[in-house]
């Protein structure tokens, strides 16, 4: 990338463009030339870029990747104790479920599209989700031995990854109630928690 300042905006730019289509219309679906239209480059400014389109979706996945961490940093920043940081990471969830702009987490569906594990788009999903785990276990370490941490933690990433996919499946409500409860029921052998 060029060190000046318009060729950095430009950069984020395609991604931001990329990113809204990714995430709407999927990645297999959605081709460089598309990119290139809606976000009005010249193909020799995508490809000086992006030289290849696994570059710029593993580039989205970190961009979103990014926003993600910032806006849980935002919302676990309110909370004092363990149990209010995770009840916090549910309420953003709950928030996202019910806004406009939900289409299903992009994580699992680049994962669906680019499923072998030496692909560099998994390996960007893999990292993502590494990273939301190491937060649960930080957040309940405060509480717990790190054998139950990390079980805890474990346990709370495949629950909101299934709330994430039931909201997907318009049960977005029901989902995040129920994972409250589930939520409330992992953690209560931990009397710190509270």
């Amino acid at each position: 990338m060029s060190g000046t300042y318009g060729s950095a905006v430009k950069r984020q730019h395609i991604v931001e463009t990329a990113y809204e289509l990714f995430k709407r219309d999927g990645f297999h679906a959605t081709g460089i030339d598309r990119i290139i239209a809606e976000a009005n480059v010249a193909k020799m400014t995508m490809y000086r870029h992006f030289p290849s389109k696994d570059e710029l979706i593993v580039e989205v996945l970190g961009y979103r990747a990014q926003n993600f961490d910032q806006q849980l940093d935002r919302f676990v920043a309110r909370a004092d104790t363990p149990r209010s940081k995770i009840a916090a990471i549910l309420d953003w969830y709950d928030g996202w479920f019910r806004s406009s702009d939900f289409h299903g987490c992009l994580f699992a569906h680049a994962l669906a599209e680019f499923g072998a594990a030496s692909h560099p788009v998994f390996q960007a999903v893999s990292e993502q989700k590494a990273g939301l785990k190491q937060r649960l276990y930080r957040i309940l370490e405060e509480a717990m031995s790190p054998e139950q941490a990390e079980g805890a933690s474990s346990a709370l990433l495949m629950l909101i990854e299934g709330a994430t996919l039931m909201a997907q499946l318009g049960q977005g409500e029901t989902a995040i109630r129920e994972a409250r409860k589930a939520v409330a029921s992992l953690v209560a052998p931990s009397e710190s928690l509270q």
